[in-house]
């Protein structure tokens, strides 16, 4: 039974810390956002609203400068305040951003925020596992390398996510009549919108799919959806 006694502490810290981790969002979010109140986009989230069956769709205001959308843990959907300039100047079309609306709520309906819970503890239970195992073996490099293992999986497990969130997405965009040219659109300026450098770095590290791929993954499903 002792063995396994550092495998329990790993998942009951995992879950601890995304416990504290959401508690510190809601706060966060919570002292940081407004509920959106723009005509534009509601004409478009009350076609989402009315696509799922529901009354309406609520989103709020993240007041932060970057560029960025989320599903918080409790299921509100949030722009970041930095996303809705890029509306407001013309740089994002309003069916752009009804495209990153219909996507946060994918990882809504599809429980990703209870699947990282679980995702989170998984990982640090393997970490302990191969930290414990390569420690023995590799007594200076263990510890790295049962890290950049796990960091692997865990982004592995997050494109996977975002991949659903956008065939979710696509669906949602579809049966409300808007359409999936906008989320194409979209992700063509993305890493100009966030200023990133995803493609600087390599594939198997990165949380999100690169932008071709994720593309790519929509046009097969154009293709699919028009040949059923």
């Amino acid at each position: 039974m002792l063995r396994f006694t550092p495998i329990l502490l790993a998942v009951l810290y995992g879950l601890v810390m995304y416990r504290l981790s959401v508690w510190r969002t809601h706060r966060e979010l919570d002292a940081r956002s407004t509920e959106l109140a723009d005509p534009r986009l509601k004409r478009l989230t009350d076609r989402l609203a009315a696509a799922l069956g529901l009354p309406r769709i609520p989103v709020y205001i993240y007041e932060i400068d970057p560029v960025n959308g989320l599903a918080a843990p409790d299921g509100r959907i949030f722009i970041t305040r930095g996303f809705y300039r890029k509306f407001q100047s013309g740089e994002v079309t309003a069916e752009e951003l009804a495209s990153v609306i219909a996507h946060e709520l994918g990882h809504v309906a599809l429980g990703h925020a209870k699947k990282r819970m679980v995702d989170f503890s998984g990982q640090n239970a393997l970490r302990t596992v191969l930290m414990m195992v390569l420690g023995r073996y590799i007594p200076v490099l263990g510890a790295w390398i049962a890290n950049m293992l796990t960091s692997l999986l865990a982004a592995r497990l997050s494109r996977g996510d975002e991949y659903e969130a956008d065939e979710y997405a696509a669906a949602l965009l579809a049966k409300a009549g808007i359409g999936i040219a906008p989320q194409k659109s979209l992700f063509t300026k993305l890493e100009a919108l966030t200023q990133s450098r995803a493609g600087m770095a390599p594939a198997w590290l990165m949380s999100h799919p690169k932008t071709e791929e994720r593309i790519a993954a929509l046009e097969r499903l154009e293709a699919k959806w028009g040949t059923d």
